[in-house]
């Protein structure tokens, strides 16, 4: 990776700073990320949602499953965005082999729980190492930023919960009076199919907000990891010339 054709000010930086400049990085680049990411994500939780009928709990697990997938698109646009290039709809479209189809099956199945998912998502999509050079990748690329990654989920988790919590509790904010608070609380517990399609929906405008906040911090600490690894690459040559 050519650290000096990246459209960032790469500096030393801390992990959380790092993580940091990667919500910066999502708010600069906003436009294009959710027009990519809305395409996807929108379809993806209207196909959840229609899975009430089969069973009232599916349609949140299904979302809950399918984000690492969604999450695909977004590091795209930022993987563009990190070298100056502007992505469009169609720009996805054209490498949807790529960015939708590889890796599926892991990206749906043992990568899901992955307590570092967004750090090590870029070492999968776009360094496109081989099974074998890949395992020994991550291991370096983990290093010592094992703990600060793992945060950086743990923290976005917190915030998806409280998100999801307070859009829940916007509808019963927004009634009048207590009565009318009571009313509505015994009409959606009475009627399953409403709280039904609301809970998840509502899960689902959550991921579709914060899920590209996410990945942009996690791709930003890559960033910054890989920075420090090609100078220390760097350091190593310097080393091995002068001994010889």
């Amino acid at each position: 990776m050519r650290i000096d054709a990246l459209d960032l000010k790469m500096r030393p930086r801390g992990a959380f700073e790092a993580a940091d400049l990667g919500v910066r990085m999502c708010q600069r680049h906003w436009r294009q990320i959710y027009a990519c990411h809305a395409l996807v994500t929108l379809p993806v939780i209207a196909l959840c949602i229609a899975a009430v009928p089969i069973a009232s709990w599916l349609p949140a697990p299904l979302i809950f499953l399918a984000k690492p997938w969604i999450d695909r698109t977004s590091l795209f646009v930022l993987s563009r965005a990190a070298f100056g290039q502007r992505t469009k709809p169609l720009d996805l479209w054209q490498a949807q082999r790529s960015v939708w189809w590889r890796q599926l099956l892991s990206t749906l199945t043992w990568r899901r729980l992955s307590p570092w998912r967004s750090f090590t998502q870029p070492v999968y999509q776009l360094e496109g190492l081989p099974m074998g050079p890949r395992g020994q990748r991550l291991r370096v690329v983990r290093g010592e930023y094992r703990g600060p990654a793992a945060m950086v989920s743990f923290a976005f988790g917190v915030v998806e919960t409280l998100l999801i919590v307070g859009v829940i509790s916007l509808v019963f904010w927004l009634a009048p009076t207590e009565n009318d608070t009571a009313q509505l609380w015994q009409s959606m517990a009475g009627e399953a199919g409403i709280w039904d399609i609301a809970a998840p929906l509502c899960y689902g405008l959550v991921v579709l907000f914060l899920e590209p906040f996410y990945v942009a911090a996690g791709f930003t600490l890559y960033l910054t990891r890989r920075s420090e690894l090609e100078a220390w690459d760097i350091e190593q040559e310097l080393r091995r010339a002068f001994q010889g």
